[in-house]
């Protein structure tokens, strides 16, 4: 089949550069243009400096419109800030043959035609739709660690979540909590019990368990490492750890990249790959769910690839078999 053309808006950023590197090696899909108004004119390369040797790109600059415009182009990412994904589309017209992925929180309510894109709650409505609003990174760790249990209906009592995420992020611009000096050898934590995507994360639990109206406390910290989450959630839960399990594991068997270990879990498993793991235990009434991703590649771009290889029949996995380091 001939190759799908993609182009990326704010292309110069870490889900950028990261999306970067997946579609060059994807078989299926050719970057048609890596938009960046602040990089325009340079090579990829000059930013994404391990893209040296892998690809001889130019960011493109104001010219959004004519591109956009391009008859073989299939979709596009938005990668730019928060907010910055509704002014792009009041701006300019992107054609209805164009599917539109966004990694912005600005559709994750499914406002304006889109669907929440996240896989292993709604892949067949994901396959049909043209305008994708990619998931929150913590979102994806916590739902994935939740769904189960709302798909059978077994939430009785509130969700209690603590988790840390590496400082990739909090995103490219420097600040005064990701520079290496303040970051390094220290841990904290931010936006207790209001963190912004505690809204998508109920939303996707309703769609499962339409009675679904207790609390989510939810603790972030930030790590002094650069990529991946750690989520552990906790509510009470009235069976066995082998019942828990069968409930987990049967729920993800058909999805590629979601696996519950019987072992305990470390972030380096899942770091540069698109997979999530969980690990289950009970104790004393409370089921324990710990889930890890890493929040560049399952937790934005791997996942806008994922989607995108769902909405025009790709093989799911396809340009995301990515590997852990081992050390």
């Amino acid at each position: 089949m001939q190759n799908i053309n993609i182009g990326i808006i704010g292309a110069a950023g870490y889900t950028g550069g990261e999306l970067l590197r997946i579609v060059i090696n994807h078989p299926y899909l050719n970057v048609a243009f890596a938009h960046s108004k602040s990089q325009a004119g340079k090579p990829v390369y000059a930013t994404h400096t391990d893209l040296l040797g892998d690809t001889d790109l130019i960011f493109s600059g104001e010219e959004i419109q004519e591109l956009l415009n391009e008859k073989d182009l299939g979709a596009i990412f938005l990668c730019s800030g928060h907010g910055e994904s509704k002014k792009f589309l009041d701006q300019y017209n992107v054609p209805e043959t164009v599917k539109i992925i966004d990694l912005s929180t600005d559709f994750r309510n499914e406002s304006n035609g889109f669907t929440y894109g996240l896989p292993e709650l709604q892949k067949d409505k994901i396959k049909t739709s043209s305008k994708i609003a990619n998931p929150g990174c913590f979102a994806t760790s916590i739902e994935l660690a939740i769904l189960p249990l709302a798909k059978a209906g077994l939430i009785k009592e509130d969700i209690h979540v603590s988790a840390v995420t590496g400082s990739t992020g909090a995103g490219q611009a420097l600040s005064a909590t990701t520079h290496f000096s303040w970051r390094n050898n220290n841990l904290s934590i931010y936006k207790a019990f209001t963190h912004q995507h505690l809204t998508e994360i109920k939303m996707s639990l309703t769609k499962l368990q339409a009675d679904f109206s207790k609390a989510v406390h939810f603790v972030p910290y930030r790590g002094d490492f650069t990529r991946g989450i750690m989520a552990n959630v906790y509510t009470p839960f009235d069976g066995t750890l082998e019942e828990a399990k069968e409930l987990y594991k049967s729920y993800y068997a058909g999805h590629p990249f979601t696996h519950v270990s019987d072992s305990p879990i470390d972030l380096k498993q899942v770091v540069n790959t698109n997979k999530c793991l969980i690990h289950l235990e009970v104790h004393d009434g409370q089921l324990l769910i710990s889930s890890i991703i890493d929040n560049l590649t399952k937790g934005a771009s791997g996942q806008a690839v994922q989607n995108l290889n769902l909405a025009f029949g790709l093989p799911e996995d396809a340009g995301l078999r990515l590997k852990a380091p081992s050390f």
